[in-house]
């Protein structure tokens, strides 16, 4: 059988049996106090981490409902510019309304629509919206929506022929695709 070797020397081992109990209590103590020191330290940091934790969850929140505020009052009052511009047309047709009520001249009338149609046209491209191009232009799948096929060798394949229906881009985004005729040969 092995014996279990003790990790002291022999020396050490009469060294330490000589060394007063006191001076091992009083070590015994010193370790304590740093490991107590060490706990309270410790301790401090996590309070002051949980602190800072829960801080920045309760910001997060304020952001959460700030944008979510935001996004409501967007979604309510988006229109609101565009409106804005479109105020004037409707003062216009207004007026035009009470020129033409007993008008029998059809020359007044219409120019009194002419009018009206173009205030309401420039409003609404001052506010971004523009008409998509199509007569004599190809056919372009994210602009135009075939709903007739002519076929034709006047012109040359898949090129807008008629527009059926306008079609409008508010900057860069697709609002409605222009209704369109598009020639194909047979060939």
């Amino acid at each position: 059988m092995d014996k279990k070797k003790n990790p002291f020397s022999k020396d050490e081992q009469i060294k330490n049996a000589e060394q007063p109990q006191e001076e091992v209590i009083e070590e015994t103590n010193s370790e304590v106090e740093e490991s107590a020191d060490d706990i309270a330290i410790m301790s401090q940091k996590v309070e002051e981490l949980s602190n800072q934790y829960i801080r920045m969850a309760a910001d997060f929140d304020n952001y959460r409902k700030r944008q979510a505020q935001e996004r409501e009052s967007l979604l309510k009052y988006g229109a609101e510019n565009t409106l804005k511009v479109i105020l004037p047309v409707l003062d216009t047709f207004e007026r035009a309304n009470q020129s033409i009520k007993d008008s029998q001249d059809l020359t007044q009338v219409k120019e009194s629509i002419e009018v009206v149609y173009k205030q309401l046209l420039d409003a609404l491209q001052k506010s971004g919206l523009r008409t998509i191009e199509t007569q004599g232009q190809k056919f372009d799948p994210n602009l135009h929506e075939a709903v007739m096929q002519t076929p034709t060798e006047d012109a040359e394949d898949h090129t807008v022929l008629q527009e059926l229906q306008k079609g409008y881009m508010l900057d860069d985004r697709v609002l409605r695709a222009a209704l369109v005729n598009v020639a194909i040969n047979d060939k």
